[in-house]
């Protein structure tokens, strides 16, 4: 694979006509002691996008500021009644679940991420909350589409550490990607994700300053996937002139097929293009439309995963 295409310096494609899980993605960082808007992708739902762009939180209010507050990644199924404050906004953009999940640097908040979907009778794909209780991790809470065989069976399933996609992200304190999940024997409810769909999986170690263990999955559907193309870089060191750089340590996509190899080294430098803006900057970031160049696609989020206050990973995925 070429440095070009994995600093998503080529000229985007048209978007694919395929619905993706995930409806908007946006992102919020502090300022103060509130939340306000920092970037997102809203597609075609500009009103949405009108509203949500001039809204600010402050610790503990709405979905993004209780996330801050709880300190852990929140699921939220249901708008109504709850204390998601878009709430008419996002029922006119046909929007009807989110997820946010706060990054942290130590103790220090970075940014929260809000990922919010629309529902129906085929979209499928899965967005899951893993904590640890006993020595094993279990299901918090998850969004699962029309998935809801799947979602029963992992209602009632846990990890111990080092096992399936969560308990190997809990081992390694690291992102990974999971392949075939409806065949791969790594992947403990592979039989309920074939029947689901489901094919490609990428699990987020959650850094908390409260020192619980949090594990995100996203699973991805080929009929209405999270997301076309994912990477996991890794940060080091430069090895020239100083400062960081991410290497990219595996990736998957639908159009090039596996993105890594041993042979090849891609390495980009902080500041370099959007992974090397993240590894800058230790903020995500959303990009979108062609000012924006996103390796071929419509959108890209990236987001740091850190140990301590230090950035170890980055994670993208491409729409």
């Amino acid at each position: 694979m070429s440095q070009a295409i994995a600093m998503g310096e080529t000229t985007p494609r048209d978007e694919d006509s395929t619905r993706t899980f995930v409806e908007v993605t946006e992102i919020w960082v502090p300022e103060g002691n509130r939340l306000v808007w920092w970037s997102g992708n809203y597609g075609a739902l500009s009103e949405f996008a009108g509203v949500s762009t001039k809204k600010g939180f402050n610790k503990g209010e709405g979905l993004p500021g209780n996330a801050w507050a709880e300190e852990k990644p929140i699921v939220l199924k249901d708008f109504d009644g709850s204390y998601f404050k878009r709430t008419d906004a996002a029922r006119a953009a046909g929007l009807t679940s989110a997820v946010a999940f706060p990054i942290f640097a130590g103790k220090t908040l970075k940014a929260v991420v809000v990922v919010l979907c629309a529902d129906d009778a085929v979209r499928t794909g899965a967005i899951e909350v893993w904590h640890e209780e006993n020595g094993l991790l279990m299901l918090d809470d998850g969004y699962y589409g029309a998935a809801k065989h799947f979602e029963w069976v992992s209602q009632h399933t846990h990890f111990p550490r080092g096992q399936g996609l969560p308990g190997g992200v809990w081992a390694a304190e690291a992102p990974m990607l999971m392949r075939d999940l409806g065949s791969g024997y790594r992947f403990i409810r592979a039989e309920s994700a074939g029947k689901a769909g489901l094919t490609t999986g990428l699990g987020l170690p959650i850094a908390t300053p409260n020192g619980r263990t949090y594990v995100m999955t996203l699973l991805s559907a080929l009929g209405t996937p999270i997301a076309r193309r994912f990477e996991l870089w890794k940060v080091r060191s430069a090895r020239t002139g100083g400062g960081k750089e991410a290497v990219l340590a595996d990736g998957i996509c639908e159009r090039d097929g596996p993105l890594w190899d041993d042979e090849t080294e891609t390495c980009v430098p902080a500041w370099q293009g959007p992974i090397g803006e993240v590894v800058g900057s230790g903020i995500p970031i959303v990009k979108h439309d062609t000012a924006a160049p996103t390796a071929g696609y419509a959108s890209m989020v990236a987001v740091p995963i850190y140990r301590a206050d230090a950035i170890h990973h980055v994670v993208a995925w491409y729409s």
